[in-house]
C-alpha cells in the first residue's frame, strides 16, 4: 500500500502518474544501488592492493634476511680463505673489506629502494581505484537524476 500511495505521490511531483511514478522511483533506487555498488567496489580494491603491498613488505624483509645470511656465509668463507693464505689479495686485508662492504652496501640500498618502491606504488594503485570508483559512482548519480529529469520533460 506504502509503495502505491509513495508512487502516485512522485507520480504526482513530477506530473506523470503513478506509474510514472513507479518507474522514477525504480530509477532512483537502481542509480543509488549502483552507486552504492561502484563504491564499494573501489574500497574492496584498494583494501586489496593495500593487502598486496603489506604482504610484498613482509616477502622483501624474507628476500633482505636471505640476502644477509648469504653474505654472511660468503663473508665467512673469504675471512676463512683469507686465514689459511688460500685466497690471493691485493691490496690490505682492511682495503679489500672496506670496497666488498661499499659494493654490498650500495646493491642492498638499490634493492630495498625497489621493494619499497613496488609497495608504493600498489599502495597508489588502490587510491586510484578508490578515486575512479568514486568518480564512476557520482557520474551514474548524474546519470540517473538525468534519466530522471528526462522522464518529467512533457512533449
Amino acid at each position: 500500500m506504502f509503495v502505491v500511495v509513495a508512487a502516485t505521490a512522485v507520480g504526482g511531483a513530477f506530473g506523470v502518474g503513478a506509474a510514472g511514478g513507479a518507474a522514477i522511483m525504480a530509477m532512483g533506487a537502481g542509480t543509488v544501488a549502483s552507486t552504492y555498488g561502484q563504491i564499494q567496489a573501489g574500497k574492496a580494491q584498494e583494501d586489496a592492493l593495500k593487502e598486496q603491498a603489506r604482504q610484498e613488505k613482509i616477502a622483501a624483509e624474507g628476500r633482505e634476511l636471505e640476502r644477509q645470511q648469504q653474505l654472511s656465509k660468503a663473508l665467512a668463507a673469504n675471512t676463512v680463505g683469507l686465514a689459511a693464505g688460500s685466497i690471493a689479495m691485493e691490496g690490505t686485508p682492511a682495503s679489500i673489506a672496506l670496497e666488498s662492504a661499499k659494493n654490498i652496501g650500495t646493491s642492498e640500498g638499490m634493492i630495498g629502494m625497489s621493494d619499497r618502491l613496488a609497495q608504493a606504488q600498489l599502495k597508489r594503485q588502490g587510491k586510484n581505484a578508490r578515486s575512479a570508483a568514486n568518480l564512476q559512482a557520482a557520474s551514474t548519480l548524474l546519470s540517473g537524476a538525468g534519466s530522471i529529469a528526462a522522464m518529467n520533460v512533457k512533449d
